[in-house]
């Protein structure tokens, strides 16, 4: 198996629901985001899939994000905006749009600093 991986960034806004300390409050992040994904095969360029076709994809679902405030957005309507769940709202979209017969989406890491990181990956 192959494995891919991308590494971008958006900035946005939120504040976390049903917690009980400062993230409570209105607060942003530059998040830090990398989507792993997984080739069986490769084609006739030795590529799994196409870099720029990984980068495009995560940067048009990542603009629907980018310098937003997140609890406002359709998708964090009635959940809180951590990064556990942007991951896995990251995940469940690139999904529906990479995965093929051959490549599968892995994995969304997804940094809301240098040291602090939530994932969701396939089971």
């Amino acid at each position: 198996m192959y494995h891919l991986t991308i590494h971008t960034d958006f900035a946005a806004a939120h504040n976390l629901i049903n917690y009980q300390g400062d993230c409570e409050n209105l607060h942003g992040h530059n998040w830090k985001v990398e989507v792993t994904v997984a080739a069986r095969e490769l084609n006739n360029a030795g590529l799994g899939i196409d870099f720029k076709v990984l980068k495009r994809e995560t940067k048009a679902l990542l603009d629907r994000l980018d310098h937003k405030y997140l609890n406002d957005l359709v998708m964090f309507k009635d959940i809180s905006p951590s990064s556990e769940h942007i991951a896995h709202y990251l995940f469940v979209e690139l999904t529906s749009i990479l995965n093929s017969d051959n490549v599968t989406v892995d994995r969304v890491n997804v940094w809301e600093s240098d040291r602090a990181c939530a994932s969701y990956s396939r089971d």
